[in-house]
């Protein structure tokens, strides 16, 4: 698939340029999002629209797509936009070439967007040192360990600084774009954006709602019998005390295997568990918030929803609705 302008202009006489990296390890799902946000208007806006072009150094092969650049990655700094897709190999340090493309285009003045794992890209190009950050959740410890002057924040949809701007995964690279066309145009265009992709125009709530609990790697560590217990448990108000005298350790020794195992404290595993049984019922129940709390061990509805709002970033009703099984799935409601 070749994408060319078939007319040569002047910067004069474009739109906003978005300059889309395409360069070999670039993964094609964000990359093609991309391309369908900002590449046309929607019908009836009559704004002046984006001009795209994909910048890279020669034509990749992206599964079997065949992608052949409208431009050089030097390009890139007479763009007012660059944005970088994921980036698929993040054991590797992503190209120089691309590094430092993406470097002068921000010094240039761009507003430089990474979309998924591209924050890798821009890590190492400097644009992240002291901002805060994200990107998949799979992948935030691992940015955080080899880039450790960025603020990592593995629990929202994006992060907008101004002039540099990440995503979290997949899905919210989408949301990303259409908060990009919110600040180019106004919330009004980026509605008619999402009405065309039919999807939602701003999600609620960050990535952490999609994120399932840890489990420790291993099963032969001192507290692979005391957590399935517990786990069995959630709806007690069990505390460290309960935990140590089952486990037959001190309050402190119990507190260092945790952070050994699970690497938080015994409270926190806890809570962690609670929510993710919370999650669990509300997507597969008809229960009601008050049956909630009392099954996960959160005692009322308002304690529920403080700690679900705080860890999973909406409230139940809002993650309820979100991820609502069919009816034929869940089961049977509790009296």
């Amino acid at each position: 698939m070749s994408v060319r302008n078939d007319v040569a202009r002047t910067l004069s006489d474009m739109g906003t340029v978005v300059a889309l990296a395409v360069t070999k390890g670039m993964l094609p799902f964000e990359l093609s999002m991309a391309y369908e946000v900002f590449g046309s208007a929607p019908v009836g806006v009559t704004v002046p629209w984006y001009d795209v072009e994909l910048c890279g150094s020669d034509a990749v092969r992206l599964g079997r797509f065949r992608l052949e650049p409208d431009s050089g990655l030097d390009r890139r700094r007479h763009a007012d936009t660059v944005i970088v897709p994921g980036w698929a190999d993040t054991d590797e340090d992503p190209p120089a070439e691309l590094v430092d493309a993406v470097r002068a285009a921000h010094e240039a003045g761009a507003r430089v967007a990474s979309l998924c794992t591209g924050a890798f890209v821009l890590a190492a190009a400097g644009l992240l040192d002291g901002r805060r950050a994200t990107t998949h959740w799979v992948h935030t410890d691992a940015l955080a360990a080899r880039h450790p002057r960025v603020e990592v924040d593995p629990d929202v949809l994006y992060v907008d600084n101004g002039s540099v701007l990440t995503s979290a995964g997949k899905a919210a690279a989408l949301d990303l774009c259409l908060h990009l066309v919110r600040l180019d145009h106004g919330s009004a265009v980026a509605n008619a954006v999402a009405r065309r992709l039919v999807v939602p125009p701003h999600r609620a709530g960050g990535q952490a709602q999609f994120v399932a609990a840890p489990v420790p790697a291993r099963d032969d560590h001192p507290l692979a019998a005391l957590l399935p217990w517990a786990v069995e448990r959630l709806d007690r108000p069990l505390g460290v005390e309960d935990l140590a005298r089952r486990a037959g350790m001190s309050s402190r020794h119990l507190a260092r295997q945790f952070r050994a195992v699970t690497g938080t404290t015994p409270l926190q595993w806890l809570l962690t568990q609670r929510i993710r049984r919370a999650q669990e019922l509300l997507e597969t129940t008809d229960d009601v918030i008050d049956a909630i709390a009392a099954a996960t061990g959160m005692g009322t509805a308002t304690t529920l929803r403080r700690h679900f709002h705080r860890t999973v970033g909406v409230p139940p009703d809002t993650y309820r609705r979100t991820f609502r099984s069919r009816p034929s799935d869940r089961q049977p409601r509790a009296t």
